[in-house]
C-alpha cells in the first residue's frame, strides 16, 4: 500500500497485518516511521517489507510492484493512500503547488492502479481501495477551501468510478472519504480551524486512523465481493451539516 509510514496508511497496514495480509510498506521520505512498522508488524506475527518509492514517478511505482510480485508472487490488495496538502487559497498557490498535488493524490493512484491490474485480472481476483477525503465530495465549506488538494480528491473518486467499470468483473474498485482525522496533517491546522471543524462534525470530534482502517479493511475483504464503485465516507458526519 502507498503512503504507509504514517497516520492513516501506518492504521491502515497495522489492521491489514492483524487480519493476516502480507504487507507492502510504501514510503517515500519516511524510512524510520517504515522501518518500526514493519518490527511492530513481526512483532505481531505478521509478515511486511518496506520500499521506498515516489509513486508519482512510473518507474519508481514499476520497482514497487516488482518488489512486490518477487517476494510474495501476487497482488490481493491495492491501497492507495498517498497523500499531501498544500494550505493555500488559490491566490497564493503556485503552479509548482498544483502539479505536486495531482502528481501524488491523482497520478499516483492511476500509475498504481495501471501496475497492478494487469495481475489481478489474471489472478481473476484483486481489491483496489483509494483513499480520498470529503473535500472530493458534497463537504462543508471548510473542506474544499484548499482548490488543488479538492480537485485531486475529487479526481480520485472520479477515477474509481471510472476504474470499477473498467476492471469489472475481476477486481473490485472502491474508495474511502475521511473527515478530519487525527493525523500529523490535521496538526498543521490552527486551533481555530480545529475548533471550527468539530462544530461542523454532528459526532463533536475528530476521527481515529483506526476508524479509517476499519472502512478500508471492509473494501479490502470478502466481505464487500459484491462492492464496487462506491464512495464511503466516514466524516462522523461532517458532509451533512
Amino acid at each position: 500500500m502507498t503512503g504507509a509510514s504514517r497516520g492513516i496508511g501506518r492504521a491502515i497496514a497495522t489492521k491489514l497485518a492483524e487480519e493476516g495480509a502480507r504487507v507492502v510498506i510504501n514510503y517515500n521520505s519516511s524510512s524510520k516511521e517504515a522501518e518500526d512498522l514493519q518490527r511492530q508488524i513481526a512483532e505481531e506475527g505478521g509478515e511486511s517489507i518496506t520500499y521506498k518509492a515516489d509513486v508519482s514517478n512510473s518507474k519508481d511505482v514499476g520497482g514497487l510492484v516488482d518488489a512486490t510480485m518477487r517476494k510474495f508472487g501476487r497482488v490481493d490488495i491495492l491501497v492507495n493512500n498517498a497523500g499531501i496538502v498544500f494550505r493555500k487559497k488559490i491566490l497564493e498557490a503556485t503552479e509548482e503547488d498544483w502539479d505536486r498535488t495531482m502528481d501524488v493524490n491523482l497520478k499516483s493512484v492511476f500509475l498504481c492502479c495501471k501496475a497492478v491490474a494487469p495481475i489481478m485480472i489474471g489472478q481473476k481476483r484483486g481489491k483496489i481501495v483509494n483513499v480520498s477525503s470529503i473535500s472530493g465530495v458534497n463537504g462543508p465549506p471548510s473542506a474544499v477551501e484548499i482548490p488543488d488538494y479538492t480537485a485531486s480528491k475529487a479526481g480520485v473518486i472520479g477515477l474509481t468510478r471510472a476504474l470499477a467499470v473498467d476492471l469489472a468483473p475481476m477486481v473490485n474498485v472502491n474508495v474511502v472519504c475521511p473527515g478530519a482525522v487525527e493525523t500529523d496533517m490535521l496538526a498543521t491546522m490552527t486551533e481555530q480551524a480545529r475548533t471550527a471543524r468539530i462544530a461542523e462534525t454532528p459526532l463533536r470530534r475528530f476521527g481515529r486512523p483506526e476508524e479509517i482502517a476499519a472502512a478500508v479493511l471492509f473494501l479490502a475483504s470478502d466481505d464487500s465481493d459484491f462492492v464496487t464503485g462506491e464512495t464511503l465516507v466516514v466524516s462522523g458526519g461532517r458532509p451533512v451539516m
